[in-house]
């Protein structure tokens, strides 16, 4: 497996475990290399006066940082396909007890009455 797959694919083990938390220091550490050099050549440009301001800089860090928050916290939020079914705490139901609550109203035409019923 290449470094790049390494880093993109998301662990479905839970928890923070050692290979998650290592994961997640080279991610960091790529993003602030990238911040950096991005940053140090945008110096060179005409921006220079509004990157060196609080809000020139800020802007710099959402532009660069919201595309990337996604591959920052691949292994924070691992999907539902990958981390498989999930327990929601919930007994286990028969199917013959589903198909009883199922068919409860299946023959029933009218709905609740509405404007309170009888008059």
């Amino acid at each position: 497996m290449n470094p790049w797959q390494w880093l993109t694919r998301p662990d479905p083990s839970p928890g923070f475990t050692v290979p998650k938390l290592l994961k997640l220091l080279a991610r960091v550490m790529l993003f602030a290399l990238v911040a950096t050099l991005l940053s140090s050549l945008l110096q060179l440009t005409p921006l220079r006066p509004y990157l060196n301001t609080w809000w020139g800089s800020l802007l710099f860090v959402l532009l660069l940082y919201i595309p990337v928050a996604r591959f920052l916290s691949a292994d924070a939020f691992v999907p539902r396909r990958v981390a498989g079914p999930a327990t929601t705490g919930k007994t286990a139901v028969s199917s013959a007890q589903r198909r009883k609550e199922r068919n409860r109203y299946a023959g029933v035409r009218k709905g609740a009455p509405k404007y309170g019923g009888r008059r």
